[in-house]
């Protein structure tokens, strides 16, 4: 009997609180993006859970609840823990029978004090975030097992000259790791192996990344690591010291390192676009100039790979008025030097080709050309410096382009330990990129790489979370029967934002999207409590004796709401102080979650009362309004 009685009297709060949560967690199915991608697993895994324990909780626990009965005092091991049960269950009712209710009846009478404090809690929250004390970013930064060292020497640079450069950066990662070699017992490395490629590069590291356009100008070296529990000591260190070791390479175009395992894109990636190549270069100039001069950006290049020498040749009007075209005089220059098929025939079963062109000695240097003579189709030959204008320039050895535009990208990665991405890009949009793009009407800029999986991703995030917010609503209405009281239930969901910042402040984490995420389910969780107590206060009377009501009832649900919180506190603790690599990423929304109920608990008991207590204030204030309870 008094396991049924215990379900009636709560089973309809519980329903609805597990229903909220499945509220919470629905919209983290339909995140859009690469992190879409990642996240979707969670709910996936949470959803199915979540009903089969409201299943568990409504019949299977009340039924083995009805099976228990007196049992005989227990000697030995299990008395003594049964005896330290009942004697922490005696502090803890002696705790909320006395200064818990105690401090609770201070602030109902004190409540719009106690709001204020809440208030302020929130705004100082907003302070820390927005001012920069705690850094957003996309990702979380996970160490990974694997440096990359990307080089890019100049396009057309030999093979074995790159390769002299990959050696020398080898070389030095091969120093480095002997450093902290010399601080570890002999056999225990930081380093597994160096592998090195030159005429090409190994893909990058995210989901993402892709190998770059293969050349004798390229290489790529990784130092692969052993496992982050064993050596003890961070890739980003590691990485930092060998970039510091290899220092300036001569005639470089780009020399970039990377250790994190997921990469979603440059911290910053702008795409400038316009029509005009030189105004595009120009523009794209001062955005690295700019860049390069803030502190904590580094790696500042652009994707606009420049080509080997070229001569170009303009048809000049004198020799257009003899008969010439553009593509005569490709024809004869060609053919001058690399040759004109004259003849094919069959040798065995090979086909043979002759080519006929200028002697070797005429054709090995420049002043050659300029002795070039170009026949008109009226039989004569005329000098190639006056057929045709002949300037030396320099080509692309690949053109971007999007939505038929030519663009360039310029990236730079970021020491978060210094600035954000967030820092970096608003002094730039308020700064130069608003001056040139005043300037240079044509010229616009779009924001790419992790800034543009941070759009989708919140852009879905955003609409998933506002119908969630709406689903809790509806949800919570339905057993209070009242258009108010949700919404006095749903304020502990901003202050449980304050917990997740302080969290990750405390544990040394930036807010990352898996963050905002870890706040999203957040909001269907802590709002659990909240209606426990603000149902159980209106089966006490509220409508009559509100201040009485309230303070029985946070007396009456102390216990089940600490109990939960602490549960799911101490349930998400392994995670937080997880060190794996595939843990490390999923910390941050441990963090959001288990700091955030933590402190919504305290919202839960003791600023929800109040600020019942204040719509009831605002009820007598204005009896004939229509105010629903």
């Amino acid at each position: 009997a008094a396991a049924a009685d215990g379900v009636v009297e709560v089973g309809v709060p519980v329903v609805f609180s597990v229903l909220t949560t499945v509220a919470a967690f629905v919209p983290l199915l339909f995140v859009q993006g690469m992190l879409g991608k990642f996240i979707r697993v969670i709910p996936l895994v949470v959803l199915p859970i979540l009903l089969v324990s409201l299943t568990e909780a409504l019949f299977v626990l009340p039924a083995h609840l009805a099976l228990g009965g007196p049992r005989p005092a227990a000697r030995g091991l299990l008395g003594a823990v049964d005896r330290t049960r009942r004697a922490f269950g005696r502090g803890l009712d002696r705790f909320v029978t006395g200064p818990y209710r105690r401090f609770l009846a201070l602030c109902l009478r004190y409540r719009y004090a106690t709001l204020a404090a809440a208030v302020a809690s929130l705004l100082v929250t907003v302070g820390v975030v927005r001012g920069g004390v705690l850094h957003f970013t996309v990702m979380p930064e996970v160490d990974g097992d694997v440096i990359l060292c990307n080089l890019e020497m100049p396009v057309g640079t030999p093979a074995a000259v790159t390769d002299r450069v990959a050696a020398r950066i080898t070389a030095a990662a091969r120093a480095v790791a002997a450093e902290y070699d010399r601080h570890r017992p002999p056999g225990d490395s930081v380093l597994r192996h160096v592998y090195a490629v030159v005429g090409g590069s190994v893909g990058g590291l995210g989901p993402v990344a892709a190998a770059a356009t293969p050349g004798g100008h390229r290489a790529t070296i990784a130092m692969f690591l052993t496992e982050a529990e064993r050596r003890e000591v961070p890739a980003a260190e590691i990485r930092d010291r060998w970039r510091a070791r290899v220092g300036e390479v001569a005639g470089a175009r780009a020399l970039t390192f990377q250790s994190t395992v997921v990469h979603l894109g440059a911290p910053i990636d702008i795409q400038l676009a316009h029509h005009d190549p030189a105004r595009l270069a120009a523009a794209a100039a001062r955005v690295e100039r700019a860049l390069a001069a803030l502190p904590g950006v580094y790696d500042v290049r652009d994707d606009a790979e420049p080509g080997k020498r070229e001569l170009r040749l303009h048809l000049r009007p004198a020799a257009r008025a003899l008969g010439l075209t553009e593509g005569d005089l490709g024809r004869q220059v060609r053919a001058a030097f690399y040759g004109a098929e004259a003849l094919r025939f069959e040798r065995g079963r090979n086909e043979v080709r002759v080519m006929v062109r200028y002697p070797e000695g005429e054709r090995r240097s420049l002043a050659d050309l300029d002795a070039l003579r170009i026949r008109t189709p009226g039989g004569g030959a005329i000098p190639l410096a006056l057929a045709a204008e002949v300037t030396e320039g320099q080509g692309y050895s690949v053109i971007h382009r999007h939505r038929r535009r030519r663009v360039i990208d310029v990236t730079a990665n970021l020491d978060r330990s210094r600035t954000s991405a967030g820092e970096v890009l608003g002094q730039l949009r308020h700064g130069l990129l608003a001056r040139l793009t005043a300037d240079d009407p044509g010229l616009t800029y779009d924001l790419e790489g992790e800034q543009k999986e941070r759009r989708e991703s919140m852009g879905s995030m955003r609409r998933g979370f506002l119908l969630a917010l709406f689903a809790i609503y509806a949800l919570l209405a339905i057993p209070l029967r009242s258009y108010v009281q949700p919404l006095l239930i749903m304020s502990s969901i901003p202050f449980g934002v304050v917990g997740a910042v302080a969290g990750h402040l405390i544990m040394g984490f930036h807010l990352s999207m898996i963050s905002i995420f870890g706040i999203v389910a957040l909001a269907g969780v802590v709002v659990n409590d909240a209606l426990l107590l603000v149902a159980t206060a209106n089966r006490l009377g509220l409508a009559e004796a509100p201040e009485a009501a309230l303070e029985e009832a946070g007396v009456r649900r102390f216990r089940p709401i600490l109990l939960t919180s602490i549960t799911t506190f101490f349930g998400l603790t392994p995670m937080i102080l997880e060190t794996s690599v595939q843990a490390r990423f999923l910390i941050p929304m441990a963090l959001s979650l288990g700091f955030g109920i933590l402190f919504a608990t305290l919202i839960n008991l003791l600023l929800v009362p109040a600020l019942t207590l204040i719509v009831e204030d605002l009820r007598r204030l204005a009896p004939g309004a229509a105010v629903s309870r």
